[in-house]
């Protein structure tokens, strides 16, 4: 894309964003780049300037907060009327007057380095501790901060939380992992994102990564995943309680717009593969609160996972939201409207801790 056309995409968004926040009542979110030197990578591949781009709402004098998104998101997906114009707000939460908080969009992620700015395959293969690291590094070299009073993430950056929580205990007062178990990727969630991975390898025009045009089946395997994994039982129902309602459904999926790199596609999901935070729980010093929905298909509370982690944490708490036509499976956690009276509890109790 040329560089004029990435400038005026840009200032758009930032005109957007800046709508969007003063709607909500709460201060314009700002953009920032910061480069980690020579950071290494599981793999042990070193990239020598790594560009971690992030967002921040608030003042750097409020309590820090970081904030973590999901997979394919960055943080424009957490500033959306349902999460942040719920949280960010004067009196809210996560009042954006009193604390400061930070949006780091993943490495491979928004524009954050990856495989689509250049290097296709030959970008290093990152995972879910790369990703961390990198945080890590962002808000202690970049943003010089010590201590932050709450990471809270979604999804894939609810794994990230869990994550952080064992690995660097001691720099967080309160975790909030949301769609999230700390346990080892596996069954339909991880049979489901591999089964995406290699549909889109699978096309005769992904050309193993060197692709002149994005491969069209990418976009049916993302439908696919959707549908199977995140939108609840009794929505689906609701939504589409025919077969002739199933099918516009379906159809106004596959012609709503879709704009994805192929290369950052299969990074981004294939990153969770070696997923697993539950060696070390019992590092993990924060006060916890954990969200699930009772209907999330990619974290089924059946299975009683969570039940037996949550044992093994020092102060941890389970908030699992019932299953109900407002819910919306493994999507139900981006409605803050859900657990923003907990949550507010969790920020009014948990001790302050220094590192």
């Amino acid at each position: 894309m040329p560089h004029h056309a990435r400038a005026i995409i840009a200032v758009v968004i930032a005109l957007l964003w800046s709508v969007a926040a003063h709607a909500a009542d709460y201060p314009a979110p700002k953009q920032a780049d910061w480069i980690a030197k020579d950071f290494k990578f599981h793999t042990g591949h070193v990239m020598p300037e790594l560009k971690l781009h992030y967002t921040t709402v608030g003042a750097p004098g409020g309590q820090p907060v970081l904030v973590l998104h999901g997979t394919a998101g960055s943080a424009q997906s957490m500033l959306t009327p349902a999460f942040a114009g719920e949280l960010f707000g004067a009196g809210q939460p996560l009042d954006a007057s009193k604390y400061y908080i930070i949006i780091p969009d993943g490495i491979g992620h928004g524009q954050s380095s990856k495989p689509s700015d250049g290097m296709r395959t030959a970008f290093p293969r990152y995972n879910y501790d790369d990703m961390v690291d990198a945080q890590h590094r962002l808000i202690t070299e970049g943003l010089g901060i010590k201590h932050l009073r709450l990471v809270i993430g979604n999804s894939m950056g609810g794994m990230h939380a869990w994550i952080w929580g064992s690995k660097y205990p001691d720099t967080m007062d309160a975790l909030v992992p949301m769609a999230a178990q700390p346990t080892e990727m596996s069954a339909r969630n991880w049979m489901m994102r591999r089964m995406m991975v290699e549909t889109v390898r699978a096309d005769p025009d992904y050309k193993g990564g060197n692709y002149t045009s994005q491969p069209g089946m990418m976009k049916y395997a993302s439908v696919m995943f959707g549908i199977a994994t995140a939108g609840g039982t009794l929505a689906y129902q609701s939504l589409a309680p025919t077969a002739a309602a199933a099918d516009k459904n379906v159809d106004d999926r596959l012609k709503a717009p879709f704009v994805a790199d192929a290369n950052d596609f299969i990074y981004q999901w294939e990153s969770s593969r070696d997923y697993n935070a539950s060696a070390a729980l019992e590092r993990i010093a924060a006060s916890v609160l954990a969200i699930n929905a009772a209907d999330d298909e990619r974290n089924p509370p059946e299975t009683g996972l969570m039940d037996t982690a949550m044992k093994r944490i020092k102060q941890a708490k389970l908030l699992l939201i019932p299953a109900s036509a407002e819910t919306r499976g493994h999507l139900t956690t981006g409605s803050a409207k859900f657990y923003k009276k907990e949550l507010q509890e969790l920020l009014q109790t948990a001790p302050q801790r220094t590192m």
